[in-house]
């Protein structure tokens, strides 16, 4: 299934290939900012393999990110949404932004919902940067996730000297309500982003999300990730979509955790003032 979906998306990148304007390339870095005056509508598959027993996971995230304005700053909201297809028999894994609890059967359905607002300045300098807060919601089904509600603060800068995209995201939740006997979340978050732009759309990118649950013992706490892959933004007719691949290596896991991740992510952009 995961080879088939990733030669589908490959070729529907070539077949949809059309050139770029110059003027778009700037529209490339734009989307590339994770805290950018921007609506967009992400939708990012990534499989994950090499867990414990052979066993693997796949996460379809849906990320809608809309911007609101208040006076000299923006709010830029940021919805995720996780689907999760999981195989059995897994001790309970950290998959970069979702927890896995122990299964003993094949689950699928609904992650917990994930809400990150960042205020930012409208009119932003030379680096960028954005703080906010972040909630996360008890909506998993299948026991796909925690069953407490948590929250906690977000950080964000970037700067985007020349061809380069350059900065990190950094946030930490904690829970603070929710079924007693539910264990407690203190989940530390951490994605650096490293992108260079060749031209005509196309980029070279590198987006690990980097993870620590505090809750677990000193060997199993941390998830490292290592890795990148290429994008491109193109136009279909009027619509800018931006596509991305990516590869990861852990360099540290817990036990039963992945050995590697794959991302394939499609994302529709919504600009505010689109050229004719």
């Amino acid at each position: 299934m995961f080879k088939n979906t990733t030669c589908l998306c490959l070729v529907f990148i070539i077949v949809g290939m059309v050139q770029l304007s110059s003027a778009e390339e700037n529209l490339a870095k734009k989307s590339q900012n994770p805290v950018g005056d921007i609506i967009s509508l992400p939708f990012e598959y990534w499989h994950y393999d090499g867990m414990a027993d052979g066993g693997s996971a796949d996460a379809l995230m849906v990320k809608a990110v809309y911007t609101t304005r208040f006076g000299n700053l923006n709010l830029i909201n940021r919805l995720i949404i996780p689907y999760l297809v999981i195989d059995a028999n897994l001790n309970g894994s950290d998959l970069c932004e979702i927890d896995i609890p122990p299964t003993l059967e094949r689950e699928s359905g609904l992650g917990n919902i994930q809400y990150q607002g960042f205020f930012t300045p409208a009119e932003p300098g030379k680096v960028i940067w954005g703080i906010g807060p972040v909630f996360e919601l008890p909506t998993n089904t299948s026991g796909l996730g925690s069953d407490k509600w948590s929250a906690g603060p977000a950080a964000v800068a970037l700067t985007m000297p020349g061809k380069w995209v350059l900065g990190a995201l950094v946030q930490n939740i904690w829970s603070f309500a929710g079924p007693s006997d539910a264990p407690n979340v203190n989940k530390f978050t951490f994605q650096y982003f490293l992108n260079y732009n060749l031209g005509d759309g196309w980029y070279l990118t590198s987006t690990p999300i980097i993870t620590a649950d505090w809750e677990q013992s000193s060997g199993n706490q941390w998830t490292v990730p290592f890795g990148g892959g290429i994008g491109r933004l193109m136009r279909f007719g009027k619509l800018p979509v931006d596509f991305k691949l990516q590869a990861f290596g852990n360099v540290e896991k817990p036990d039963g955790g992945p050995d590697w991740s794959m991302m394939f992510a499609v994302k529709f952009l919504f600009p505010k003032n689109r050229p004719q």
